[in-house]
C-alpha cells in the first residue's frame, strides 16, 4: 500500500473514530442528560401535584376552621337546636363550602351531626362515616378531639377518597373549652383531581393502591417519563396513588438535534476528508510521489531529468537537494569513466612499454654493435687499394702490399659480414617480439565497449563546455525538442561544434544556428540514434562530401587544422557500430553530418533509447 492510500486510510479512520466517538458522546452524555432533565422535570411536577393538592385539603381545612371557630355551632354542641341545622345545614351550605360530608362531634365523641351530599345532584351519599353514631374507638383524631388540636388528611370510605379535615369547636373568639371538632371531607373525585392537575399544569392521573407501586417510582417509556406517588390514609393505609406523565419532549427534541448534528458531522467529515485529501495529495503526496518516481528512474536508468520543483517548503528543498545529488553522482560518475579510461590507458601503456622495452635493448645493443663494427672495417682503405691496383701504376712490391692487404681486408670484412648477420638475427626476432606484443595489444584493444549512459540535452551542454570559447561565442545551439524526448546516448559531440563554427566563420558571418535534432529509426531490425546537426555554414562541395573523412583531409589552413577532426569522429562512429555521413546543397548553403549510432534499450524503444 503506497503512502497515499496509508494517509487516506488513516484520515478516515481517524474520522470515523471521531464519528464514533460523537455518537457514543451523544448516546452515553448528552441523551441521558437529557432523561434527566425529564425526571427532574417530572419530579417537579409530582412536586407541584402535592403542592395543589395540599392547596385543596387546605380549603377544605379552612372551611372547617370557619365552621368550629363559630359561636352558633359552639352552642349548638350543648343545646342542639334543629333551627341551625334548618338555617345553616343544607345542599347550598354544602356547596358553598364545596364538601361532600360535614360532621359535627362533641368531646365524647358522639356524632351530633352528620350530613353528606352530592355536589351535582344535590342527594345524599351514604357515606359510611357519616351514618355512624360515634366515632370508632381506633379513629386516630381522638387524641386531637380531646386536645382541641386541629388534623387533616385522606381518608378511605365506601364512596372513595376523603380529603378531611377536623377544626376544634371554639366560642368564636378563638378561645373557650373545646366542646368537639367539626369534620369536613371533600371526595377526591375526577372533577377534583383535573383541578389539581390545572393547577399544576401537568397530566394527572388517580390511580387505586392495588394498581399502583408501593412506594414512589419513576418509569420511562419511549413517549412518557411516568412518577407514581402513593398516598396513606389517616389509618396509614394505602389510599391512592397519583402518577404525572411527563411527554419526553426533550428526549425527542434532543434525538432530533443529535441526529441533525451527527449528519451535519458526517457531511463535515466528508467535506474535511476530502478538502485534507486533496490538499495532502497536492502539497506532499504529489511531490513526494514524484520524487519517489525519480528516484526509481535514477536507480533504474543511473540518469533522469531533474525534478526542478519550484517550491519554497520541505519538499521544494528536499527535490532541490536530490537534483544536486544526481548531478553530483552523474559528475562522480563521468569522473570515474575517464579516471577508470586514464588508470586503464596508463596501465595497458605501462605494460606495453615495459614489453616494447624488454624487446628493445637487445635490438639497442646490437645496432650499437653492429655500427662500431661498420666504423672499424676497413672498406675505405679496401677500396682504395683496389682503385690503386686496378691503375697499374705500382711497382711489383708496392703491388704485392695492395694485393696482400687486400686479402686481408677481405678477410676482416668477411668477419664483420658474419657478425652483422648474426646481429640482424637477433634484431630480427626481437622486431618479432615487438609485433607480437602490438598484435596482442589490438586484440586486446577490440574488446566490447564500455556503455556509459548519456542524456543528449545534457550532452551537447557538456561538449559546449570544452568547445573554444571563440567557436562558443560564434553559435547558437538550437537543440530540437526531439532531443528532449529521446532517452541517453554515449558521443562525443564538441568536433561537430568545432566545424560549425569554423564554417560559420568562413562564410563571412560573425554568429550562426547550429540546429541538433535526433530522432529513433530501424535499420536491420534495430534501433538506431539518428542524429543531425545543421548549420548554415560555408556548406561542403559535392566533390568533397566523402572526402571529408578521410585522414588529412581539410578545406581549412594546414597551419591550423591538419584533418583529423572528422577522421577520428569517423572510426569513433565506426568503432560503435554506426557510421557518420555528410550532406549540404553546396558552397554557400550550410552543411549537415549525419551520425547513425546503435542504441541499447532496457524495453521496447518507442521514443527513447541509450547507448
Amino acid at each position: 500500500m503506497n503512502i497515499r492510500s496509508q494517509v487516506t486510510v488513516l484520515i478516515a479512520g481517524i474520522f470515523l473514530i471521531l464519528g464514533l466517538a460523537a455518537i457514543l458522546v451523544g448516546k452515553l452524555v448528552i441523551m441521558p442528560s437529557f432523561a434527566q432533565l425529564e425526571r427532574a422535570d417530572a419530579a417537579t411536577e409530582m412536586l407541584r401535584i402535592e403542592h395543589s393538592l395540599d392547596q385543596t385539603l387546605e380549603q377544605v381545612a379552612l372551611a372547617s376552621v370557619d365552621w368550629g371557630n363559630w359561636a352558633d355551632t359552639y352552642r349548638f354542641v350543648v343545646d342542639r337546636n334543629p333551627e341551625f341545622i334548618r338555617a345553616n345545614i343544607t345542599g347550598v351550605a354544602l356547596k358553598q363550602l364545596d364538601v361532600n360530608a360535614l360532621l359535627i362531634i362533641n368531646r365524647d365523641g358522639e356524632v351530633v351531626l352528620a350530613r353528606d351530599n352530592d355536589l351535582k345532584s344535590d342527594r345524599p351519599l351514604g357515606l359510611d362515616l357519616v351514618s355512624r353514631a360515634t366515632l370508632p374507638e381506633d379513629f386516630p383524631w381522638r387524641a386531637n378531639l380531646r386536645d382541641g388540636r386541629p388534623a387533616r388528611g385522606l381518608l378511605n370510605s365506601n364512596r372513595g377518597v376523603l380529603l378531611l379535615a377536623a377544626s376544634p369547636i371554639l366560642d368564636g373568639n378563638g378561645g373557650g373549652a373545646a366542646r368537639g371538632m367539626v369534620l369536613m371531607g371533600r371526595l377526591l373525585n375526577d372533577a377534583v383531581v383535573a383541578g389539581i392537575a390545572a393547577r399544576a399544569q401537568a397530566q394527572l392521573t388517580m390511580l387505586s393502591p392495588n394498581a399502583a407501586p408501593a412506594a414512589e417510582e419513576l418509569n420511562e417509556t419511549e413517549a412518557v417519563t411516568r412518577v407514581f406517588k402513593p398516598f396513606r390514609d389517616i389509618y396509614q393505609r394505602p389510599a391512592m396513588a397519583l402518577r404525572v406523565d411527563v411527554p419526553r419532549e426533550v428526549t425527542l427534541r434532543g434525538k432530533a438535534a443529535v441526529k441533525v448534528a451527527a449528519w451535519c458531522l458526517l457531511a463535515a467529515v466528508v467535506v474535511v476528508l476530502i478538502l485534507l485529501v486533496v490538499v495532502l495529495n497536492r502539497v506532499i503526496l504529489e511531490p513526494l510521489g514524484a520524487i519517489t518516481r525519480h528516484a526509481v528512474a535514477v536507480g533504474e536508468g543511473g540518469d533522469a531529468a531533474p525534478l526542478g520543483l519550484r517550491r519554497n517548503d520541505e519538499m521544494g528543498v528536499l527535490a532541490h537537494e536530490f537534483d544536486r545529488m544526481v548531478q553530483r553522482v552523474a559528475e562522480s560518475r563521468m569522473q570515474l569513466v575517464d579516471q577508470s579510461f586514464q588508470a586503464g590507458f596508463a596501465e595497458l601503456a605501462k605494460g606495453v612499454l615495459h614489453n616494447l622495452g624488454n624487446a628493445m635493448t637487445p635490438i639497442g645493443v646490437r645496432l650499437a654493435n653492429l655500427g662500431e663494427r661498420l666504423r672499424q672495417a676497413p672498406a675505405e682503405d679496401a677500396e682504395q687499394a683496389a682503385t690503386e691496383l686496378h691503375g697499374g701504376q705500382c711497382d711489383a712490391a708496392r703491388k704485392a702490399d695492395l694485393e696482400e692487404f687486400l686479402r686481408l681486408a677481405c678477410k676482416e670484412l668477411a668477419v664483420t659480414v658474419r657478425a652483422a648477420q648474426e646481429d640482424v638475427a637477433v634484431m630480427t626476432r626481437q622486431t618479432t617480439v615487438v609485433q607480437t606484443t602490438l598484435a596482442e595489444q589490438m586484440r586486446a584493444a577490440r574488446n566490447e565497449h564500455v556503455i556509459e549512459p548519456v542524456r543528449l540535452t545534457e550532452l551537447v551542454a557538456q561538449s559546449l563546455e570544452i568547445v573554444p570559447d571563440a567557436c562558443r561565442q560564434r553559435l547558437t545551439i538550437d537543440t530540437d525538442e526531439t532531443l528532449r524526448r529521446l532517452g541517453v546516448v554515449r558521443l562525443i559531440l564538441q568536433n561537430l561544434i568545432i566545424n560549425a563554427a569554423d564554417a560559420v566563420r568562413d562564410a563571412g558571418r560573425e554568429r550562426g544556428v547550429l540546429r541538433v535534432s535526433a530522432e529513433i529509426v530501424r535499420e536491420r531490425d534495430e534501433p538506431q540514434l539518428h542524429l543531425q546537426c545543421r548549420d548554415d555554414g560555408v556548406g561542403i562541395a559535392p566533390q568533397n562530401l566523402e572526402r571529408v573523412f578521410e585522414k588529412g583531409f581539410s578545406t581549412k589552413s594546414p597551419e591550423t587544422n591538419h584533418g583529423i577532426g572528422l577522421h577520428w569522429c569517423a572510426n569513433a562512429i565506426s568503432a560503435l557500430g554506426g557510421r557518420i555521413w555528410a550532406a549540404s546543397d553546396g558552397p554557400g548553403r550550410g552543411a549537415s553530418m549525419h551520425l547513425l549510432v546503435p542504441i541499447v534499450t532496457r524495453e521496447p524503444v518507442s521514443a527513447t533509447g541509450a547507448l
